[in-house]
């Protein structure tokens, strides 16, 4: 469970805290992805979208050091 302190009764701050800790946690990303049934397929292709995206990125912070 994901809490945050208001501190000198700043609502907007905690609230804007709260947002990005449960954006962190990945929690809408999984409430998107249960909402509705991928095939087999569909998830297939979408994991190597992503592993491709992925790999693109890591190439990219590679260089980016190097």
């Amino acid at each position: 469970m994901i809490t945050v302190q208001v501190k000198n009764g700043n609502v907007d701050g905690a609230l804007k805290k709260f947002k990005q800790r449960v954006a962190k946690s990945g929690l809408p990303s999984e409430i998107k992805k249960k909402q509705a049934f991928d095939k087999p397929g569909v998830q297939r292709r979408n994991a190597k979208k992503e592993a491709i995206k992925n790999s693109r990125k890591a190439a990219k912070r590679e260089r980016k050091d190097s």
